[in-house]
């Protein structure tokens, strides 16, 4: 039988016939539109655009050029705030982007969150409430030196052909309909102009699409942060010798993790890096600590010494290798929007959003962000329409970033009562594995436009999430007493943390049905901090403000009903309660 085209196209399905006839469109209306010299130029040389060069170059041949301000390689301990991944950023690197050989040979396996919270006057780390694991987990995160990442990641991108220009972008034209977007790039005292048919900005903090756009916008989450390091190994370690708190830890090493020391207001970071330098950073809502306390590098020593002044002991016997500060005020900010399949551009990294550093989301949003722009430029070059997925994946991209959010701003104050930040700390990242890691790790955000069978699920996380986050809130404004606890393990002895675990790293044959099973578990971890901390006050009758909260708490058709499911499923599946810790009465001053 003869084939014929018409036959061909006889037997394609309609929705075939239309991607077909739409490519076609495409194909027509460039023909008269001269050839760009790039498929995509990238602004920006940091971690953010290099991940995106390599993951574009490795998905589709395309024609990359990435224009970078910085000249060489960068110093291994490069100043740049994100030296924590968690597992979302881990699995980017490691395996979407096969680096896993240089991140275990020149980077820190880290050992996981850790806080610390105020006792008294923080002479000694053995009397203060600890949160975190006692052993290592087996989803292997990194604490990343910037430098050697970005010249990795450079080294990389130019043995796939992606082109590295040392220049700064001067002018961006966006080009109108299919005519190539022209960029003017300073390069020593040489301007030339180049075209691309795509352009992302990676340009951090600059913003340089961004700006030109008008796509800049602030949001509530008020916080500022310095940091410096200083070429030593700091290990908190050694900062008590109590035996029974070493004994603590019985698989792992403290100063491996990142450690968050946490007080009224404000965190402390400690992490050490694999090039010998350690971080050290400060972070604090500007309602109780203004950022003029701690500006510069002597205040910041002060400041430390204030409050945190076994952090300060250690730094003033290397006070001689300090290597750099910085100081970021006001850090927090988001984007009007984030891409654009209609004028061809995207932003991505700093360029695009920055939260907040407490939980290390930063390189978490590149890993997700850059996912959906390699997926969305890939499908236009290869002659799909991709204006509808674009306006999918940018709300989505939306609606992450502002459930994020949530989980930071206005939390501040919560430092400053442990009971409640023990348990926001263990549902923000059981929240995190179940959801955000799990539909990551299966590849669930790329396809959200294809099958959007997820999305119901989605959205009663995000919900969820959102109502939580308020919740700890309200909790803290009625608590009262101090923990009994000092060690809270995040991990081993809590069931439903380990099963969340392991459902982010196991193959899983139905994702949506596992989701879905992830999603009533957290319902029920939430319904059971929400039952007990209602059990927990409800006798107090001579407090009109706590019954008044209660109250709303049982009236509240979310946390009803999640405590309902609760109930149910407690005698029969029961869940971990250790991570809710009980209270000593606050002592009389008489």
């Amino acid at each position: 039988m003869k084939v014929t085209v018409q036959s061909e196209l006889s037997g394609l399905s309609k929705e075939a016939r239309a991607a077909l006839a739409a490519r076609i469109a495409k194909h027509l209306s460039q023909s008269d539109t001269p050839r760009p010299d790039h498929d995509v130029v990238i602004v920006g040389g940091g971690v953010a655009g290099l991940t995106l060069a390599l993951e574009i170059s490795r998905t589709r041949p395309t024609r990359v050029l990435v224009v970078d301000s910085d000249t060489g390689p960068a110093p291994e301990a490069t100043h740049r705030v994100g030296e924590s991944t968690v597992e979302v950023a881990s699995h980017y690197l490691r395996e979407k982007l096969c680096m896993g050989e240089h991140l275990s040979a020149s980077q820190l396996p880290k050992m996981g969150l850790r806080m610390f919270f105020s006792d008294g006057v923080n002479t000694d780390i053995a009397q203060r409430l600890e949160v975190g694991s006692s052993t290592r987990i087996p989803f292997v995160t990194y604490q990343i030196d910037r430098g050697r990442l970005a010249n990795e990641l450079a080294r990389r991108c130019a043995a796939d052909g992606v082109d590295i220009t040392c220049g700064r972008v001067q002018s961006i034209e966006l080009g109108a309909g299919s005519r190539p977007h022209s960029l003017t790039v300073r390069t020593g005292d040489r301007t030339f102009t180049t075209t691309a048919t795509w352009v992302v900005d990676g340009s951090g903090r600059n913003r340089t699409l961004s700006k030109q756009l008008d796509l800049r916008r602030s949001n509530e989450h008020k916080c500022n942060a310095v940091w410096l390091r200083v070429a030593a190994e700091l290990d908190i370690g050694q900062w008590s010798s109590d035996p029974d708190w070493h004994a603590r830890i019985v698989d792992g090493d403290r100063a491996l993790s990142t450690n968050h020391l946490m007080g009224q207001g404000y965190w402390v970071w400690i992490i050490r890096l694999a090039s010998g330098s350690t971080s050290i950073g400060i972070v604090a809502d500007p309602a109780f600590h203004q950022a003029s306390a701690f500006d510069t590098l002597p205040k910041a020593t002060a400041w430390l010494r204030e409050y945190e002044p076994q952090c300060a002991d250690a730094l003033a016997e290397v006070e001689d290798r300090v290597q750099d500060f910085r100081v970021m005020k006001n850090y927090s900010h988001g984007a009007a929007k984030f891409f654009d399949g209609k004028e061809r551009w995207c932003l991505t990294g700093d360029s695009a959003i920055f939260l907040d550093p407490l939980y290390s989301s930063g390189l978490d949003l590149i890993a997700i962000g850059n996912g959906l722009i390699t997926d969305m430029i890939v499908r236009d070059l290869d002659g799909e329409n991709v204006i509808g997925r674009s306006k999918t994946v940018n709300t989505l991209f939306g609606t992450l970033a502002e459930m994020w959010l949530a989980i930071y701003q206005d939390q501040y104050p919560l430092m400053a009562a442990p009971k409640v930040m023990t348990s926001k700390i263990i549902w923000d990242v059981a929240l995190y594995w179940g959801f955000l890691g799990f539909l990551y790790v299966n590849d669930r955000f790329v396809t959200v436009a294809d099958d959007p069978s997820i999305v119901p699920g989605l959205e009663r996380m995000v919900g969820l999430s959102n109502r939580m986050q308020q919740f700890f809130r309200e909790w803290a404004a009625i608590e009262q007493g101090r923990p009994q606890a000092q060690f809270v393990d995040a991990y081993s002895p809590l069931n439903f943390m380990r099963v969340l675990h392991a459902t982010m790293i196991d193959e899983i044959p139905d994702v949506t049905a596992q989701f879905d099973t992830n999603a009533e578990l957290l319902g029920r971890v939430a319904g059971q901090l929400v039952e007990l901390i209602i059990a927990e006050n409800c006798n107090r009758f001579s407090d009109d403000a706590v019954m008044r909260q209660i109250q709303a708490w049982q009236q509240d058709p979310l946390l009803r009903d999640v405590r309902s499911v609760y109930r149910r499923q407690q005698g029969v599946n029961p869940l971990s309660t250790d991570w809710i810790i009980a209270s000593a009465p606050v002592q009389s001053s008489t």
